[in-house]
């Protein structure tokens, strides 16, 4: 299995801690009788704090998830995951270290650090497009 393949196995794993976490906590407000189990917002405004952080690192994984996906499938089916191997396994802490900075705070330096993540994983996988269209 190549980096690139792990990488993506990873960060499919990332999302799914992330969609675990928030349904244990979500279940935790339900059991403590905080919560009706059917009044949940999607974006987690009704939950701010904690859950509403969590519940927006989950989407923003799931936002990005396709389109690593994509690059990592197109190089596989290239036969060029050499472009996108040295890289893979940084995109993956880049966006694990983006929702733990979300999770974290919403404060300006956290915002900056996270937005910093942010822009490694657009970054790379810009250049992997730039290599791969290139060639």
């Amino acid at each position: 299995m190549s980096p690139s393949t792990i990488a993506l196995v990873c960060f499919a794993a990332w999302q799914l801690l992330l969609t675990f976490a928030l349904g244990f906590y979500r279940t935790g407000l339900v059991l403590g009788g905080r919560k009706a189990a059917n009044a949940f917002r999607p974006d987690g405004s009704d939950t701010p704090g904690f859950g509403q952080r969590l519940t927006r690192a989950r989407d923003n994984c799931f936002e990005n998830l396709p389109m690593f996906t994509a690059f990592v499938v197109a190089a596989t089916l290239m036969g060029r995951t050499a472009v996108t191997d040295p890289l893979a396994g940084w995109v993956v802490l880049a966006r694990v270290g983006q929702s733990v900075t979300h999770v974290a705070s919403t404060s300006v330096p956290a915002v900056q650090v996270r937005f910093a993540f942010y822009l490694a994983q657009i970054g790379v996988m810009a250049w992997w497009a730039i290599r791969l269209l290139g060639h």
